[in-house]
């Protein structure tokens, strides 16, 4: 694994001593870059705190257990979710195949949300203040 650009950050040290051991069946691996972790073997689950901050997105943006996070869909089965909002960012790649991106969002909300939220995911109508069309 590479480190993240902001891996030095010290409120990834607070993340990472927040991590848990496993995550549904998999357990925690040694990693060899700063501000990183991975579940599974093989690697099913990875993260790395201190990727860019995300600006405004198109991506879908969700909130689960208070941490906004965007999800890229876009080499699925991998999945890629980054926080929203928080600095640092995080980013977890998720292989669907081998785990639940749910399970490890989750799993990973205490960690994660232990930094102040600095924004929040908004929707279109909340930006122009326009209500939804009628189907």
């Amino acid at each position: 694994m590479t480190a993240a650009v902001d891996a030095v950050n010290p409120d990834c040290a607070e993340i990472m001593v927040r991590i848990p051991t496993a995550i549904d069946e998999l357990d925690k691996r040694e990693t060899d870059a700063q501000a990183t972790a991975a579940w599974g073997s093989p690697a099913a689950i990875l993260l790395h705190c201190g990727v860019e901050v995300p600006g405004p997105s198109t991506l879908p943006c969700f909130t689960l257990k208070n941490v906004d996070w965007l999800r890229d869909d876009s080499d699925a089965p991998t999945y890629v979710f980054t926080t929203y909002g928080r600095d640092p960012a995080v980013r977890v790649t998720v292989d669907s195949d081998l785990a639940s991106g749910t399970n490890a969002l989750v799993a990973l909300g205490n960690a994660v949300g232990s930094l102040p939220a600095q924004g929040a995911c908004t929707a279109a109508e909340d930006v122009l203040g326009t209500e939804p069309a009628a189907e």
